[in-house]
């Protein structure tokens, strides 16, 4: 423990403690930024804890891996059991008690602790860490603070980043103090390409091992887009090191045992850590002094017009290739080698990520903000405000899903919805399962949909995998493929290591979703829903299906040739996605989410439909007067007109019967 403190009061931060404790004391709002390695984010909580036994503290972070992972670092450093003094809370997985007194969160968990106590009244200091990154919640977060700190006048509000834009935040709080803390940080050598990559991951791959064979020591990290990427790289730089290496994969999905895997000290080895943007600035790897920047992240995009929120591969800003290059610089001095040119960084790249508020369907906010009470999303004091056709487009969908009534009220149907911590198509589909009594089917749909995927597809045995996980299709459709996995698994539990190598599945993920669907499934009999289960057959299948319709009619689509689909009303092209177990001769699909790549836009996640469903679940949103003129709309046309014969034939049959009698 002794050795613990040395290297506390080593942190730069440590010589500002007292100087925090004064500033928070005296002033309502407090900006901090610290370089990488300060030690702000595990150290200034702890400080403001100092301030009486009456403090209680959240600290909130982007992404669950930050909270989870500084929790459980700083209940080491207080000595206590992680979930009694110091604690954590994210979707669907908390850890804390009625002792807890600091509470790492992710921004969503706090927004939502604000729909039931507008004021947030249990915390007297609330810190805002990594703000930088401007997701949505935070965003949200900071205009909800604005407005309690007005209200409560006790109330202490920290904004703490790595690399805070201090003048767009300061204007925001009314110019409040700013600390800045230096970091411990070395001189880093950049290097480019002379060229543009065509495979940054082959390049990458190739640059790893050059670094190996020219220099004897010095841990690698290096930056990618997503799970599949890195565990191919992982894989590859395993193979070509033949164990010289220890190598890391490090992404949000991965197990927690495993993240904590990357902190560890290799002895005698080389550490080579393939990671996200997640190691950007949540997380602090000792002994990186080489890092390989490819220059590209996934972001989330959303186009209003078509209704379509995606994750693409897009270039990283200028800010985030400046972090990534810090990685390198904190034991001593490092080298940088960035996969794309100088004059594309010049003048390509943005100088700051576009905040994720501008680039995001705002249904899940919009719906918070009327929880929490907040009406006027006019005036709502965003920091960047949201294009008004996003909004609209919002209140639009939400109306159509019949959460808020025409004069843009929360309805009841709303408030249930809301109690959910899902996407509102999700939250609906549920609570429409009811009224079909197959509420456990659709839970364990959304169960799945909630986490991440449950198929593993290793790059070097890629096509064994994909022949197990056809083994679990459904003739009914993708969302069915999820029922067969979930009712073999519990079939096979006691086994389930064995079972999922053998089927290429993640054991973790399937654990994960099961917690899951508990907790759904909790929410759903607060709300007094009978948990029903019926055999899959031919009369529940289109029950599922008309349940699930209920919550994603607005994403359907209808064949156009084989496997290449129109989406209903906007006219997208898209195309099904190759995993897909979906009849290819299937002509309408309700579809979970649509995925972009360089040439296409993919369905992934559907299940056939029949469109004589589509009219009666949302009379607004199938206004077919105002559907393009396409097959889709001649076909619904003329199923409304036969449905019209039908039922003026059966009112003038019903009216002789009478006659007669």
């Amino acid at each position: 423990m002794s050795a613990l403190l040395g290297e506390i009061q080593k942190l730069p931060v440590y010589r500002e403690k007292g100087r925090i404790i004064d500033l928070v004391t005296k002033n309502k709002v407090l900006l901090v930024t610290g370089e990488t390695g300060s030690g702000k984010t595990t150290q200034i909580p702890q400080f403001l804890l100092e301030r009486g036994e009456k403090e209680r503290i959240a600290c909130t972070q982007p992404r669950r891996i930050s909270a989870v992972s500084v929790a459980e670092r700083v209940s080491q450093e207080m000595g206590c059991e992680l979930g009694a003094l110091v604690g954590y809370s994210v979707r669907f997985d908390e850890k804390t008690t009625s002792q807890t007194r600091l509470k790492y969160m992710t921004d969503g968990m706090l927004l939502r602790e604000a729909i039931l106590d507008h004021d947030l009244t249990q915390y007297t200091t609330i810190v805002l860490d990594e703000a930088h990154e401007r997701t949505v919640a935070t965003d949200i977060l900071m205009a909800v603070l604005k407005g309690i700190l007005r209200r409560r006048d006790e109330l202490r509000v920290v904004v703490m980043s790595a690399t805070l834009q201090k003048g767009s935040f300061a204007e925001y709080f009314s110019q409040p103090p700013c600390l800045s803390i230096s970091g411990r940080t070395f001189p880093v050598d950049v290097v480019y390409t002379e060229k543009p990559q065509e495979d940054y991951v082959q390049t990458a791959i190739e640059t790893v091992l050059g670094i190996c064979s020219d220099t004897a020591e010095g841990d690698i990290l290096v930056f990618m887009t997503g799970e599949m990427e890195i565990e191919e790289a992982c894989e590859r730089i395993r193979a070509s090191t033949r164990g010289k290496t220890a190598v890391y994969p490090l992404y949000s999905a991965l197990p927690p045992h495993k993240q904590r895997a990357v902190f560890g000290r290799e002895r005698g080895r080389r550490k080579v850590i393939v990671a996200t943007n997640i190691a950007e600035t949540s997380l602090t790897i000792e002994g990186v002094v080489y890092v390989v920047d490819t220059g590209f992240s996934k972001q989330k995009v959303y186009n209003p017009r078509t209704r379509i929120e995606s994750i693409v591969v897009s270039p990283i800003s200028q800010a985030s290739a400046q972090q990534r290059a810090g990685r390198a610089g904190r034991t001593r001095p490092g080298k940088a080698y960035r996969l794309y040119t100088a004059e594309s960084f010049a003048a390509e790249m943005e100088e700051q990520t576009p905040p994720e508020i501008l680039r995001s369907s705002l249904c899940t906010v919009v719906l918070l903000l009327k929880m929490i009470g907040i009406d006027d999303l006019v005036r709502f004091d965003f920091m960047s405000p949201p294009a008004p056709e996003t909004m609209m487009r919002a209140l639009e969908q939400l109306n159509y899903l019949g959460a808020l009534d025409d004069d843009g009220n929360l309805t009841e149907l709303g408030r249930r919805m809301a109690e959910f911590p899902l996407d509102p198509q999700l939250s609906k589909a549920i609570l429409s399962s009811d009224a079909y009594k197959c509420t456990d089917s659709v839970v364990t749909i959304a169960s799945f949909l909630a986490v991440p995927s449950v198929f593993h597809r290793p790059a070097d045995r890629k096509s064994a995998a994909e022949k197990a996980h056809r083994a679990f299709a459904s003739k009914d459709g993708d969302h069915f493929t999820f029922l067969a996995i979930h009712r073999e698994y519990l079939e096979n539990r006691s086994v389930g290591d064995e079972w999922c190598r053998r089927n290429f599945l993640s054991r973790r993920v399937l654990e994960n979703m099961l917690d899951v669907k508990r907790q759904i499934g909790s929410i759903c009999r607060k709300q007094k829903m009978v948990f029903t289960s019926q055999p899959l057959d031919g009369s529940s299948v289109p029950k599922i299906k008309k349940a699930l319709l209920r919550g994603f009619f607005m994403q359907v689509a209808r064949v156009q040739k084989r496997d290449v689909y129109s989406t209903v009303k906007d006219e997208q092209r898209v195309v099904m996605h190759p995993s897909s177990g979906v009849k290819r001769e299937s002509r309408w699909i309700v579809y979970n989410e649509l995925v972009y790549n360089m040439k296409d836009i993919f369905i992934r996640t559907a299940t056939e439909i029949s469109p004589e469903w589509l009219l009666g679940v949302s009379p607004g949103y199938y206004n077919l007067s105002e559907f393009q003129e396409s097959l889709a709309k001649r076909e619904l046309v003329g199923i409304e007109n036969r449905k019209r014969v039908k039922n003026k034939a059966e009112k003038l049959s019903a009216k002789s019967s009478r006659n007669r009698k």
